[in-house]
């Protein structure tokens, strides 16, 4: 079952350091764009995926094709996808090692959040941490 108990999601939020943004966009219009920066500003880094303007620069990170790109180690893959989309995102994030998937809100995928936590990866659906963050109390992440 997807995470939904508030205490949940906000030991997930606390327990991360790095976001890969799958659907990360460069026009300031779009919500992918503006949700980045406030989680860069809460101090995780974000990792921009977007394969059509993949070498691009989106808030000062390199933009990768996929996850599989990226080399480091992932704790979420928040993705802004259409829910029929998402499992492929899903599949990657599998294959990355991730931590953990979360769906944006209106992103609805069963089937993609099964595969996700039969593999062992934890799964939120249809929600924003931007939102979540402050609502929740998240303290910013703090470099020592």
């Amino acid at each position: 079952m997807p995470l939904t108990a508030d205490s949940d999601i906000k030991a997930l939020l606390e327990e991360t350091r790095t976001i890969a943004l799958v659907g990360a966009s460069d026009r300031p219009d779009r919500p992918s764009y503006d949700v980045m920066k406030k989680l860069q500003d809460h101090g995780y880094r974000v990792i921009p995926v977007n394969p059509q303007i993949t070498g691009e620069h989106v808030h000062g990170e390199y933009v990768f094709r996929e996850l599989s790109q990226i080399g480091e180690p992932i704790d979420i893959v928040d993705i802004f996808r259409r829910p029929e989309a998402a499992g492929e995102a899903v599949d990657q994030a599998i294959a990355a090692g991730a931590k953990a998937v979360w769906m944006q809100l209106g992103v609805v995928n069963h089937e993609a959040a099964a595969r996700a936590e039969k593999a062992g990866l934890m799964v939120v659906m249809d929600r924003c941490p931007a939102i979540d963050i402050p609502r929740l109390g998240v303290a910013p992440i703090t470099t020592d």
